[in-house]
């Protein structure tokens, strides 16, 4: 069994990831991504950005490229002050895990693997700025923090204090199979959501449920899922004609229709096998954030991308993987040596 302080620190990591999220999703819809053209600092400055007239005048002669804007630098630090911390939080978990390795039921090797998760984030977050806002590694931020936020739910929901698996064994054996291709389909269409925001795509389509007014829009899928594309180009909003942010759009659409398919027949099939477990309150849970995510989708194509309602798309999309990893840890016995009440400690 772990501390508490192990399993109350790796709990706060998972709320702190979702702010890391959120804020990213922030940063990107305000058009701030580049509010910092250098990177770990803003402007040659490590904390805080240029504000006063001469440190503006010096940091626009240094950087003539990009002018200072305040307002944006500042949402960008905001973002890197935030993942710092959080890289921090992680980096404490692999030292105490290090720490504490000796002790029956404590994880190492998922707390050392998610500090190098944290600096491969860090890399890719330090390529978001210095390659401009290039798709490919912006959408590989992406899935990196839905990743970070993945791996650190399950740690902290495999140390047995949260949500314990109380699903038979056979019925467990059944679905995990299914519960683990779910959430390989929801990481892929949040790749795909990835995918629409960084290439500008969002409002390609402005009406629903049709897209340009036909149920199958004339579209570039060709040039719209082009990986790789050339350095020393600013990719802020977007290099892509329309008809390819048309393409990646609808392609996105019909990813969320394959999630609703899934996702529920996921729903009905523990609902029909393990009616009254924890698994079937997760996935009753499940259920909500996928409804949540429709509407949220919906209302961002007929508003017009409301600020809150997209940076809300990414918190439902965050909240649907954690629901789709809590009902996997459902699904799977804890391998512990204490099955009994959790031990209480003073650590």
């Amino acid at each position: 069994m772990t501390t508490r302080a192990f399993f109350r620190l790796s709990l706060g990591a998972v709320g702190l990831t979702v702010l890391v999220v959120l804020l990213g999703a922030w940063v990107r819809l305000e058009d701030a991504g580049l509010g910092c053209p250098d990177w770990p600092g803003c402007y040659g400055m490590l904390l805080g950005v240029p504000q006063t007239p001469e440190a503006i005048a010096a940091a626009n002669e240094a950087y003539p490229e990009r002018a200072v804007e305040v307002d944006k630098a500042w949402k960008e630090m905001i973002h890197r002050y935030a993942a710092g911390i959080l890289g921090l939080v992680v980096f404490a978990l692999a030292v105490m895990a290090v720490r504490n390795r000796h002790r029956p039921g404590q994880p190492l090797k998922l707390p050392l693997f998610l500090a190098l998760l944290i600096i491969a984030q860090s890399i890719l977050g330090m390529w978001t700025v210095t390659w401009q806002l290039k798709p490919m590694v912006v959408t590989m931020h992406l899935l990196g923090g839905m990743t970070t936020l993945s791996l650190l739910w399950w740690l902290t929901l495999r140390q047995g204090r949260l949500l314990r698996p109380d699903t038979s064994e056979p019925v467990a054996r059944s679905l995990r199979p299914w519960a683990l291709l779910i959430l390989i389909i929801v990481a892929f269409q949040i790749a795909l959501g990835g995918w629409v925001s960084t290439n500008y795509a969002a409002l390609a389509c402005t009406d629903f449920p049709t897209c340009q007014g036909q149920w199958v829009p004339d579209a570039d899928y060709q040039e719209a899922f082009v990986i790789w594309r050339g350095l020393g180009v600013d990719y802020e909003f977007g290099v892509l004609d329309h008809p390819a942010r048309v393409a990646i759009q609808f392609v996105h659409r019909i990813g969320a229709v394959v999630v609703a398919i899934a996702v529920l027949g996921l729903l009905l099939a523990v609902w029909r096998r393990a009616a009254g477990t924890l698994s079937a309150k997760i996935a009753g849970v499940m259920g909500v954030a996928l409804v949540l995510q429709w509407l949220l989708g919906i209302g961002n194509v007929l508003y017009s991308l409301p600020l809150w309602m997209a940076v809300a798309h990414n918190g439902g999309a965050a909240l649907l993987l954690l629901s789709v990893v809590a009902l996997c840890h459902s699904l799977r016995p804890l391998e512990m040596p204490d099955r009994q009440a959790p031990v209480r400690t003073t650590t």
